[in-house]
């Protein structure tokens, strides 16, 4: 599984690197000293953002041991678990701090909405520019992928709920994490393409014998896991204070920053693979990526609500339920567009220029009317590639797989 072998010297000097990122985080989390809200941003964002990183190659080193699809779904929750970490913590803190859940529907709005406007659009730029250009061609899936994007569409039925209810209901939290399990399992029974070699630190990594890379690879979850705890939760509070200290809506910062630092190695690595020309392994991480935040991660968040004294559901007021209604019509779009297998430029554009809008007017009348446009959108688009949707449901829902 290991490709080009990365140097030893060059793999040591990365991982030097991450780890001085993370040291001031480890440290002021463990001395205490008080600091402005932005300046923990910074300290405890750089910690997020190692942690990130360190899970991202201890994932991607697994893959010697677990290749396929498996590899690249777990891959893809693992990259995102600071994520988890930092949404989780307001979940839990609004069940005895009603004004946390506000923050808990902004960073899970935000990661959905910046991963598939964004980090999908990010993709086709790459592969465009990629190295070693071939003859030009659209981003393209396999049709194992269609696994991924016929639980998406199923998710995307369920996600509807919670708007309509104002609230992420129990049955909702049931009904998403049920969906995620048998994803997984579904993945793991069918196997799948086995995934390029490994480059960089995990390609180094992966080039170790077993015993000590096996060892190496669980000490880099544990290490991850350990930023991640000192990290996530005094950067999640520092958002909120921040938002005060600098006179800037404290929602917004939540929603885009915390996101935006939480899942940027897993953008770099998707747009370092469509650059390579991985375009399947770019937009097939990416994908699972959002299956199992918009399944997983909204399924716990009831949990965690529940957890810190809440009741079993987890309520949205009315400007979370238009922010949902809109990452829920996305996810319509998104799915829609790449549903035939084919991610189309003009697609990307459209995709990225609709989720721009939202700065350039950030109105709630915008938001609501953005929505529908990516409702609209989307059906229009499913109905024509109906075909292809049948395809990708049967694939997610039928026990065993055969060639169509």
């Amino acid at each position: 599984m290991s490709g080009e072998t990365l140097p030893a010297r060059a793999a040591i000097t990365r991982g030097l690197l991450v780890l001085a990122l993370a040291a001031p985080a480890l440290v002021l989390r463990l001395s205490g000293p008080s600091l402005p809200a932005p300046a923990q941003i910074a300290v405890f964002g750089a910690g997020v953002l190692a942690a990130a990183v360190v899970l991202m190659w201890a994932s991607e080193t697994a893959r010697a041991d677990v290749s396929g699809a498996l590899a690249l779904a777990l891959l893809a929750l693992i990259a995102v678990l600071p994520e988890y970490a930092v949404d989780l913590y307001y979940a839990y803190t609004a069940g005895s701090r009603p004004e946390y859940a506000a923050y808990t529907a902004a960073n899970m709005t935000g990661a959905n909405r910046l991963l598939v406007g964004v980090g999908w659009a990010l993709v086709v730029l790459a592969f465009a520019l990629g190295r070693g250009r071939r003859p030009a061609r659209e981003v393209r899936l396999t049709d194992h992928h269609r696994i991924e994007l016929g639980f998406l569409c199923l998710a995307a039925l369920v996600a509807f709920l919670m708007p309509l209810t104002a609230s992420i209901a129990w049955y909702v939290s049931v009904l998403m994490v049920a969906l995620y399990v048998w994803y997984i399992v579904k993945i793991a029974r069918c196997g799948g393409e086995d995934l390029e070699k490994l480059t960089g630190v995990p390609g180094r990594l992966a080039a170790l014998p077993k015993g000590p890379r096996r060892a190496v690879t669980a000490g880099a979850f544990l290490l991850g896991a350990l930023i991640v705890f000192a990290s996530a939760e005094p950067f999640a509070e520092a958002l909120v204070s921040a938002g005060t200290t600098l006179g800037v809506d404290r929602f917004l910062l939540v929603q885009w920053l915390g996101p935006l630092a939480s899942e940027a190695p897993e953008l770099i690595v998707a747009v370092v693979f469509a650059w390579r020309l991985r375009d399947g392994d770019a937009m097939g991480a990416l994908l699972s990526s959002k299956v199992n935040q918009w399944t997983l991660l909204v399924g716990t968040l009831p949990l965690a609500y529940r957890a810190g004294g809440g009741e079993w559901s987890l309520p949205l007021d009315s400007r979370q339920v238009e922010e949902v209604f809109l990452t829920a019509s996305q996810t319509v779009l998104g799915l829609a567009m790449l549903v035939d297998l084919v991610f189309r430029r003009v697609e990307a554009v459209l995709l990225f220029g609709l989720f721009a809008v939202q700065f350039v007017l950030p109105d709630e009348r915008v938001r609501l009317w953005l929505a529908v446009v990516y409702l609209v959108l989307g059906v229009a688009f499913l109905v024509r590639r109906r075909r292809d949707l049948g395809l990708a449901l049967r694939a997610a829902i039928r026990r065993y797989p055969h060639a169509d």
